[in-house]
């Protein structure tokens, strides 16, 4: 049997994290005498676009990326996070497994990388253990996905949602969790201010909220895992 060379690109701004998906990669080449990897790091997005870009112009295979979300973004402002390079790679590089790895366990954050990515693994940084990694980089390489247990819960919590709120629902229910003014969301949602309203009166009534301020809604919302 011949050995395989998988290419490997670690996008990740902490040292320390990468050196554990590196020794998770040295650990499985070891148990698998016939696979061996090839591994780059990037530290930042105009790093990782640079190494993304020079598989894409050369041809060569990226087999595997494990990509971090929040990231240095790039000098020019066009990519401001590892979503915005995955969608590159998705783009540049088809074939391309991506990995997620982020601290970020909100509901919305977590299915808005879904919907834009459909990646082939999906981690967050505070379940795993080396083991997980280990786990996580068979799966990725016979029979994806892999997601660590946070990612399947809040999936689960998906299914009774939607068919109650759809996108938008859930994005103004997010910025105003974050503090967003309702002036300025006409700026950010395909909306005006009536038709924001309109759906937050639908909110109320979903969450049977009888108060007309928002702090009622948001924390029924966030209990509901909407938010």
């Amino acid at each position: 049997m011949e050995h395989k060379t998988y290419s490997v690109l670690i996008v990740d701004d902490h040292p320390l994290i990468t050196e554990a998906y590196k020794s998770a990669f040295n650990y499985y080449s070891d148990q698998n005498d016939f696979i061996l990897f090839s591994i780059k790091t990037a530290e930042s997005c105009d790093d990782a676009f640079k190494l993304i870009n020079d598989y894409f112009t050369k041809k060569n295979d990226l087999d595997i990326v494990f990509l971090d979300i929040k990231l240095p973004p790039s000098k020019d402002g066009k990519i401001l996070s590892g979503e915005d390079l995955g969608l590159r790679i998705n783009k540049l590089l088809p074939d391309t497994k991506i990995i997620i790895s982020t601290t970020l366990n909100d509901n919305y954050r977590v299915h808005s990388i879904f919907k834009s990515l459909d990646p082939d693994g999906f981690l967050i940084k505070n379940d795993i253990t080396p083991k997980d990694l280990v786990e996580a980089i068979d799966t990725v390489i016979n029979d994806p996905p892999h997601y660590s247990k946070t990612v399947v819960k809040l999936l689960r919590k998906q299914v009774t949602n939607d068919f109650l709120l759809d996108n938008i629902d859930r994005k103004i229910l997010y910025e105003l969790s974050i503090g967003t003014k309702m002036k300025d969301l006409p700026s950010i949602l395909p909306l005006s201010i009536a038709g924001i309203e309109k759906r937050k009166r639908h909110l109320k009534h979903i969450f049977n909220i009888k108060s007309p301020d928002d702090k009622e809604l948001l924390l029924k919302a966030k209990e509901k895992g909407f938010i």
